[in-house]
């Protein structure tokens, strides 16, 4: 139901053989506020919901459990070449207690209807009640993150094509693995204290929460330990393409002044013979047609040399 009436909260509470989801969307502090009458709410958890960008976490009060979190998607941007990496995260406070799950939220930014879908696709674990929803939609947070670091590796796996590419300019090379980096940075930022959220419900069993669904959080803690893994190993795949590229780039500025000290040395042959024959007092050779010759022919016979030798030494 749309714009659902929070007065018959209380009647949904005291019926035990049901539970309820209710999804705020920016709300305000009175309407929060009477929810968290209705379903005793904790004052402090209610002020976090309200203010938002809390860290990621999960708190324990009598009641309920609250839980902070961040999805994560994808955003790509046309940018030159091809598109470029771009993370844009949504926040959602979660109220759990033994009947209602309760998600606040600050913008229609999260994909409530890809929420929707998951519940219908697992309703043969319903029984469990509200901890079905909330253990579904924890899954749906951590798969958005398997998400992004599959569409990341991808742009990983190209920056390692293009870091052989002779047409790849250094500048859009560094750009592209700053954006990355930047990306997989923001990426751990919201996915890795996700541990600390699921760890907690896997030890110590809440007791608003179903324990027949504790192996299916098992499940999900595992995932975000493997983010967190994946995520580690792309930033230090990253930072090996970062190095690797200013070699190369090292390698290639090397190879540059071998060949212009090069083309120096050979050009520095007739610059001394034309300038030693250039000399205003007599020498072998002076003011005859035999010395113009040997001199060309010495100009030719030391440049060819050097080229050989400098292009045997791969300098040219």
């Amino acid at each position: 139901e749309q714009d659902f009436d929070l007065g018959r909260v209380r009647a949904l509470k005291r019926d035990k053989n049901s539970f309820f989801w209710i999804d705020l969307v920016a709300p305000t502090a009175a309407t929060l506020g009477e929810l968290g009458e209705s379903l005793g709410l904790n004052e402090l958890a209610i002020e976090d919901a309200l203010k938002g960008r809390q860290r990621t976490k999960i708190e324990h009060y009598d009641s309920h459990l609250f839980v902070n979190a961040y999805t994560a998607r994808f955003v790509a941007q046309t940018d030159g070449k091809r598109a470029s990496s771009a993370l844009a995260s949504d926040e959602i406070a979660i109220f759990v207690t033994s009947n209602a799950l309760v998600t606040v939220r600050d913008d229609e930014g999260f994909d409530i209807q890809k929420l929707l879908a998951r519940w219908d696709e697992s309703a043969e674990l319903a029984s469990a009640g509200v901890t079905f929803l909330f253990w579904a939609l924890l899954d749906m947070i951590v798969d958005s993150y398997f998400e992004v670091i599959d569409r990341l590796n991808e742009y990983v796996e190209d920056l390692e094509q293009e870091l052989f590419d002779e047409d790849s300019t250094p500048v859009q090379f560094q750009q592209e693995t700053y954006r990355l980096r930047k990306s997989l940075v923001m990426l751990r930022r919201v996915a890795v204290p996700m541990r600390e959220v699921l760890s907690p419900i896997v030890r110590t069993d809440p007791a608003v929460l179903n324990g027949k669904l504790m192996p299916y959080f098992q499940d999900v803690y595992d995932h975000v330990m493997r983010v967190a893994d994946w995520t580690d190993s792309l930033r230090d795949l990253v930072t090996t393409l970062i190095e690797t590229n200013l070699t190369i780039q090292s390698n290639r500025m090397n190879l540059v002044m071998k060949k212009v000290t090069s083309w120096a040395a050979i050009i520095a042959v007739p610059t001394a013979i034309t300038g030693f024959y250039g000399q205003n007092i007599p020498y072998p050779g002076y003011d005859q047609p035999w010395g113009f010759w040997v001199s060309t022919g010495l100009i030719i016979l030391g440049s060819g040399a050097l080229y050989l030798v400098f292009k045997k030494k791969e300098w040219l």
